[in-house]
């Protein structure tokens, strides 16, 4: 605001004379009097010439101002393009500290999420040892309970058999005692007869420990037949759970079934496994889950593994 003061005044005076000077040359001419003209022309030189220097003055410091104007521009663009530098690189730092922030903060979830994933891990294989535990315990009652019912078996077999001979003992001796008594009033009787009861109670003698030995031994069968069937029952179970653990299923084989044909070695390797009759979906399934498990859960004891090394079993998908 200044500078365009300075330049106001110079810049009317200028123009005020110019005018001025035209209108005296406008109004002041005379074609009769030219001496008069030529003093008046004469006269006005000076002033021109003033003029045309104070113009040029003008017109130095017109274009000093301009300049100055244009320095300070340049110098005031150059401050807003430093400004808009530092902005700039402050805003990159800025990007830069939330960019570090934020892989910080990925690097510590990342950490957490591997710190959850080992605890939960080190919590199942807890969990799993727990569970093979109680089922080692199971395993173990149920071994005892076994020893326990054969021990219990073979002590009354023994204590039958302690009975049965006391009985034939106390028997042999009355019927000795009978025979002598006998043999005392009968003493005169035939040689013939007395080889014919003695014959008697010998063949009575022989029936009743055939019979006590015949149901002592049904006993023992019904016992051992019992658990047998029992040990069947368990490894059924055992081999059809196998079976539905590697089972695939989907919701087309709710409801259907599939009979399979299974040929077992004696440390459960599966040698034959056949598809008999039912869905063709749940058959396929079936028959790879056997494949997949290639060996199933078979019982040491010969009388059960020879009643499971071949069985027909029906496989029916299960759903939660």
């Amino acid at each position: 605001m200044a500078g365009n003061s300075d330049l106001t005044v110079p810049v009317s005076i200028s123009a005020g004379i110019h005018i001025g000077f035209i209108v005296i040359l406008a109004l002041g001419i005379s074609f009769d009097d030219k001496p008069k003209q030529m003093q008046t022309a004469a006269a006005s030189a000076p002033a021109v010439q003033a003029i045309v220097i104070d113009q040029q003055k003008v017109n130095d410091r017109v274009e000093q101002l301009k300049k100055q104007k244009q320095d300070v521009a340049k110098q005031e663009k150059a401050r807003q393009a430093e400004l808009e530098r530092k902005a700039s690189e402050a805003r990159r730092e800025r990007e830069r500290e939330q960019e570090k922030i934020k892989t910080l903060e990925i690097q510590r979830k990342q950490k957490e999420q591997e710190t959850q994933k080992a605890n939960d891990a080190a919590k199942a294989a807890q969990a799993k040892q727990v569970l093979e535990k109680e089922r080692a315990d199971k395993a173990e009652v149920v071994r005892k309970q076994k020893e326990q019912e054969q021990k219990a078996s073979e002590d009354a077999a023994k204590k039958a058999a302690e009975k049965r001979k006391q009985e034939e003992a106390a028997a042999k001796k009355a019927q000795e005692e009978r025979q002598r008594a006998d043999d005392e009033r009968k003493r005169k009787e035939d040689a013939e007869r007395k080889r014919k009861a003695e014959a008697d109670t010998k063949a009575r003698q022989e029936r009743e420990m055939a019979e006590a030995m015949a149901a002592e031994q049904d006993s023992l069968s019904k016992t051992r037949n019992k658990q047998v069937l029992s040990e069947v029952d368990k490894y059924k179970a055992m081999i059809i759970a196998t079976i539905q653990r590697n089972l695939v299923v989907d919701e087309s084989m709710r409801g259907k079934s599939c009979r399979v044909f299974i040929r077992l070695a004696s440390d459960g390797f599966v040698t034959t496994s056949q598809t008999l009759d039912g869905d063709q979906v749940v058959c396929r399934a079936a028959k790879a889950s056997i494949n997949k498990a290639g060996r199933l859960p078979v019982s040491p004891e010969p009388a059960v593994y020879k009643q499971l090394k071949e069985i027909n079993l029906t496989v029916s998908p299960e759903f939660n």
